[in-house]
């Protein structure tokens, strides 16, 4: 099968073109090398086996030359970061997707599958059930609260507690403005799909962890800061009160599931979770690093919290289960994994402090006043 991938020299692309290339599928990748996670230009560790294209995903001509030749397409050109640029998330990350269905239709391309990137992000604060009121989905946290300390979501109905359910796709709240881009190239995908018959999948990831993952990156999370930190001899910030809890899944079983959507004939018109299966804490993933590189030093809470973030959520992923995948491995896994990348890699030592500064000066990064 001859395979467009998007997007196909970043993170999840490049470990999904090397799963392609080895199952003997003709792929071609399509990037813009966009800073700051491309720094360097063409990274080394893209296949030579892939064709490669240097451009963006919303240049028509160019988009149209290249679907003409797939027969299938995964799109993870993204924009995603945690700074306050919201246009350029719908502009990137939804025009792009609208762009290839109007390409398809246009040219009447005769696609196997269409599989796009979507996000955890895009559901938001997630599933909760008060045990007065029932089940629950909180809208983002209110800034006096966070401003305070106040870290848990009360029941919006009584006030009372809330107790966190695993989230399945039916639930989108998106809290920030990379989710929200994320749900709308979800629905763009999905339902210009179903209209005009052309067979789409969108895979809501997890927080992903594993090498190539940019270091350059502000959104690019816990791992990179973590490792980063304890690399330098640091105790890691935690944010909010170290509570705050996730899912991580490994990259090479986002890679799995990927490769099963191509051409499960069950996996077309739905959008799945693709996560790890467990709750894990903020402080629980810094104490894994930790003990990875051998430190005592735990991380700590400064009362720092990032705006717009959501408290808790882990993804349902009954869904994809049912398909036959499953997650394979650990948190600890992908944490070695991304250590092994990192070492020995230049150029590290300023990158945490860089990108705390810029997230602070832009408001992204505040703190509590208790």
């Amino acid at each position: 099968m001859r395979v467009l991938v998007t997007g196909g020299a970043g993170f999840i692309g490049s470990h999904t073109c090397d799963r392609l290339l080895a199952l003997g599928h003709d792929v071609t990748v399509l990037d813009a090398l966009t800073p700051p996670v491309h720094r360097g230009g063409r990274p080394g560790y893209l296949s030579p086996g892939a064709d490669f294209y240097q451009g963006d995903t919303r240049n028509r001509d160019l988009l149209t030359n290249l679907l003409r030749r797939a027969d299938a397409v995964y799109h993870f050109a993204a924009h995603q970061d945690y700074l306050p640029d919201f246009s350029r998330f719908s502009d990137v990350n939804v025009v792009s997707t609208a762009l290839i269905y109007e390409i398809i239709v246009a040219e009447r391309l005769d696609l196997a599958r269409v599989v796009v990137a979507s996000s955890q992000a895009a559901m938001g604060e997630g599933l909760y059930r008060c045990p007065a009121d029932g089940e629950q989905v909180p809208d983002m946290r209110p800034e006096p609260a966070l401003a305070s300390g106040q870290w848990d979501i009360p029941c919006p109905e009584c006030g009372g507690p809330l107790e966190l359910r695993r989230t399945p796709e039916r639930v989108a709240n998106p809290q920030n403005a990379y989710g929200m881009s994320k749900l709308g190239q979800e629905m763009v995908a999905i339902n210009l799909g179903r209209r005009y018959g052309i067979p789409t999948v969108a895979l809501r990831y997890s927080i992903v962890q594993g090498p190539r993952q940019s270091v350059y990156n502000t959104y690019s999370g816990a791992c990179r800061i973590f490792c980063l930190s304890y690399l330098q001899g640091l105790a890691p910030v935690l944010y909010e009160d170290g509570a705050a809890i996730r899912d991580y899944v490994n990259i090479d079983d986002v890679v799995d599931a990927n490769v099963l959507v191509l051409t499960d004939g069950r996996a077309p018109g739905r959008v799945f979770n693709v996560g790890g299966g467990a709750p894990v804490t903020t402080r629980q993933f810094a104490d894994i690093v930790m003990r990875h590189y051998g430190s005592d030093q735990q991380g700590v809470v400064t009362g720092e919290y990032r705006f717009g973030d959501t408290r808790h959520i882990v993804s349902d992923i009954t869904a994809l289960r049912a398909l036959g995948w499953e997650p394979q491995h650990t948190p600890a896994d992908s944490v070695a994994a991304y250590a092994a990348w990192l070492k020995g890699m230049d150029g590290l030592d300023g990158v945490l402090a860089e990108a705390s500064a810029r997230m602070r000066a832009l408001g992204v990064v505040r703190k509590a006043s208790q």
